[in-house]
C-alpha cells in the first residue's frame, strides 16, 4: 500500500475514488468498487496487449483506459477540511494508518492525502480538476458519491465534475448513497451512534467492528490490586472515542492470538481519573503486554461509566461486567 501526501511521488496513471472517506464504511466501499473494477480491467487489457504480436488486432486497445495499467487510488484530504475551515481540532473514525489498512483490505493500491490548505481551498472546480486530478494525478477515471462537493466555496457538485471531466474524455462514476436500517450510511451517522454507545449498529454500517489500536503502557495498576489486571492502551489522540462506559471486546494481540474481554473507556471517576483512558481486561490471559500493539474490537455496550463508593463495589461490578461480556463474545471473536 503506497501512502503519500506529495503529488510528486504519486504512482500514475490512476483510477481514483475521491472524497474524505473517514471511517471507510459500506457506502465508501461502494464508491471505491468501480475504481477497482476499472483498474482490474486495465491491467488485464494491458497484459493481453503486451503479449500480443505486433500489428495484431488485440495489440490496439479500443479505449484509452485499456491502453495502460491504472493504479486503483483513493484520494482524500489531510487534515480534514473542517479543521482548516473552522480552525478547530477534529477527531476521526480512522486515523491515517487505520485508513490505509482498511483500504488495502479492499484492494486499493494507493492512498493520496492531499494537503488541505488555503491554496487548495481557493481552487475553482475547473482548476481542481485540471491542475490536481488530471495534471498531477493523471486520472483516467474518477468515482465519487452523489453528495460530493469540491472547489472554492464547495461550488462543484458530482454532476458538475462529471460534465467538466467529460470535456477531457475522463469518465466520472457517480455512486448513489448507500442505506441501512432505513437511513443513509454516513460518517456523521456513525459518529452519532458512537456517541450513544450503539456499537452493534456501527458494526453494521462499517461492515466490521469499531476498533481501537495502540501500544500498551503503564497506568495506575489499580485493576491488578482488585483481581482484574488491565492493559492501558495508548490510542492515537485524533481517534474518536465512543460513549464513555464499559464494552465487551475481542482483543487482537501482536502474536495473532484473539481473546475476549471487557474495556472501560473514560476517566475512571472511582479512582480520581482525569484524562480519558482505554483500559482492557482480557479473559484467561496472563503475561506481559507492555509495549505491545493491541487492537480491541468493540462487540457490545454493557453500561455507562459510573463512580463507585469503594474499590470493593467496583470489583463486584467488574465481575458482573465480565459475565455479560463473556456471553456477548462467546459466539464469535473476530
Amino acid at each position: 500500500m503506497w501512502v503519500t501526501s506529495s503529488l510528486s511521488t504519486v504512482l500514475k496513471p490512476t483510477a481514483i475514488a475521491l472524497g474524505n472517506f473517514d471511517g471507510i464504511h459500506r457506502g465508501h466501499a461502494q464508491v471505491i468498487r468501480p475504481v477497482l473494477d476499472v483498474a482490474a480491467r486495465s491491467k488485464a487489457a494491458s497484459t493481453l496487449a503486451f503479449g500480443a504480436p505486433v500489428g495484431s488486432a488485440s495489440s490496439a486497445p479500443a479505449n484509452p483506459i485499456a491502453a495502460e495499467t491504472l493504479r486503483p487510488t483513493v484520494v482524500s484530504f489531510y487534515p480534514h477540511p473542517q479543521v482548516v475551515l473552522r480552525g478547530a481540532s477534529r477527531s476521526v473514525l480512522t486515523p491515517t494508518d487505520e485508513k490505509a489498512q482498511c483500504l488495502q483490505g479492499l484492494g486499493v493500491e494507493q492512498l493520496v492525502l492531499l494537503p488541505f490548505n488555503r491554496a487548495l481551498q481557493q481552487l475553482t472546480p475547473e482548476e481542481f480538476l485540471e491542475k490536481i486530478l488530471l495534471d498531477q494525478l493523471q486520472a483516467r477515471m474518477i468515482a465519487v458519491g452523489e453528495d460530493f462537493r469540491f472547489g472554492r466555496g464547495r461550488a462543484g457538485s458530482a454532476i458538475a465534475l462529471q460534465e467538466l471531466a467529460a470535456k477531457f474524455g475522463v469518465p466520472v462514476t457517480i455512486v448513489p448513497m448507500a442505506a441501512a436500517a432505513g437511513d443513509r450510511i454516513s460518517s456523521s451517522r456513525i459518529r452519532e451512534c458512537l456517541e450513544l454507545g450503539e456499537v452493534r449498529t456501527v458494526h453494521q454500517l462499517l461492515d466490521r467492528p469499531y476498533s481501537l489500536t495502540g501500544r500498551v503502557v503503564k497506568g495506575q495498576q489499580v485493576g491488578r490490586t482488585i483481581g482484574f489486571p488491565t492493559a492501558n492502551i495508548q490510542v492515537e489522540t485524533e481517534k474518536l472515542l465512543p460513549r464513555f462506559g464499559v464494552y465487551s471486546i475481542c482483543a487482537h494481540l501482536e502474536s495473532g492470538e484473539k481473546l475476549g474481554g471487557v474495556v472501560n473507556i473514560g476517566c475512571r471517576p472511582t479512582v480520581a481519573g482525569e484524562a480519558p483512558t482505554v483500559e482492557a481486561h482480557l479473559f484467561d490471559w496472563s503475561g506481559d503486554l507492555y509495549g505491545q500493539l493491541l487492537t480491541i474490537k468493540l462487540k457490545g455496550f454493557i453500561r455507562p461509566e459510573q463512580p463507585f463508593e469503594s474499590l470493593e463495589a467496583l470489583k463486584a461490578q467488574i465481575a458482573k461486567d465480565c459475565e455479560v461480556a463473556r456471553d456477548q463474545v462467546a459466539i464469535t471473536c473476530c
